[in-house]
């Protein structure tokens, strides 16, 4: 397939879930008519400038202002406001912020049961995540987990399938990875380190410096639409597709549970249901936004690349090592795997019948 037709392919789907992300963005939770003037402080992972993660935010506090006339107030902070970027679970384990809204498997060093909450390599995509945590018992699993931690875990946003970063150089073998340092994430970046990657887990800010002065030799964010607010092609030019280590990436609100149980029912419905939205906007949003993103990316000059099959392959079979190797000596993500990777493998078997073969279709058609 050309660039052309892959361009106005990825449009026409953005159209659509640009239609359905209006109608839902029209609907609100429920009135709450009575209840305590509550006044609290969200702290996020993710700049102002990515409109879609911090945005995700500020709609959940929109929602709850609106459903309670005021009342339930919410205050958003950027990275840095309050506490930096990778240390919301501390903030909130502690209470220092009442909540916040971040990645899971950026703390992946405090337990690698934190991957499950956003993406682990060559996992869910976002249709059955969304299937694991609401039918498949997902959320059971992960309520235990967080309880761990003080923290009440509520799914709020997902980016989607991402794509696989921005390089300095083309690679074509796994030797190639040898030596390369990489900003990635959480599973992502011990799977590549056993490919002779570099792993580098740099907030978003940091990232353009550490490309543009060399700290760095490739980094992966999200996709087109956050990666062009960032620059990154003007540092790197070969852009690879598709991100192996997050076929979704769920986003969550984290709220300190002592906070949490001290909420009104009707505010934690409310708080719920706005969370439930950000879910379904945040992904909408990105498949509206990327597809026009990306035509303005290669038109500047950035050179699309799919990830070449035998390091996806050599990848993969060093995930499946990984996660035996967690699951042996980590009880609690032995329990959780077990679940996550059962509903994996029928999801994918099924989505292989109807899903995929639709889509195959559609992508071949001229």
């Amino acid at each position: 397939m050309s660039r052309r037709q892959f361009l106005q392919r990825t449009a026409a789907s953005g159209a659509a879930a640009l239609a359905t992300g209006a109608a839902l963005a029209q609907t609100a939770a429920p009135a709450v008519t009575s209840g305590p003037q509550i006044r609290w402080r969200m702290t996020s992972s993710f700049p102002k400038s990515l409109d879609a993660l911090f945005g995700a935010g500020e709609l959940i506090a929109r929602r709850v202002a609106a459903a309670t006339g005021g009342r339930f107030e919410i205050r958003t902070f950027a990275p840095g406001e309050l506490v930096p970027a990778l240390q919301v679970v501390d903030a909130v384990q502690n209470d220092t912020v009442e909540m916040g809204y971040t990645a899971g498997y950026y703390y992946v060093g405090k337990d690698p049961s934190f991957a499950f909450d956003t993406a682990l390599p060559f996992g869910l995509n976002t249709r059955q995540m969304n299937a694991w945590m609401m039918h498949g018992g997902g959320d059971k699993l992960m309520g235990d987990f967080f309880r761990q931690y003080n923290i009440k875990a509520i799914p709020a946003g997902n980016t989607g399938a991402q794509m696989g970063g921005w390089y300095r150089k083309e690679f074509n073998t796994v030797a190639d990875l040898k030596g390369l340092k990489f900003r990635i994430a959480g599973f992502a970046g011990q799977v590549l380190s056993r490919l002779g990657a570099v792993p580098q887990q740099i907030p978003a800010s940091d990232i353009y410096p550490s490309l543009e002065k060399g700290t760095i030799d490739a980094a992966e964010w999200v996709g087109p639409y956050d990666d062009e607010k960032l620059g990154l092609a003007k540092v790197a030019k070969y852009y690879y597709y598709p991100a192996f280590w997050e076929g979704n990436a769920q986003l969550s609100l984290y709220i300190n549970m002592k906070q949490w149980e001290s909420l009104p029912s009707e505010y934690q419905n409310v708080l719920e249901m706005a969370c439930a939205e950000a879910l379904v906007w945040s992904t909408a949003r990105y498949d509206a936004l990327n597809p026009p993103a990306l035509k303005r990316l290669l038109a500047n000059g950035a050179v699309l690349r799919p990830f070449p099959r035998v390091v996806m392959e050599a990848a993969y079979k060093e995930a499946q090592a990984l996660y035996a190797e967690t699951a042996a000596k980590n009880e609690g993500f032995h329990k959780i795997y077990e679940s996550w990777n059962k509903f994996r493998l029928d999801e994918v078997q099924w989505f292989r019948v109807a899903e995929n073969s639709y889509d195959n279709f559609m992508a071949s058609i001229k």
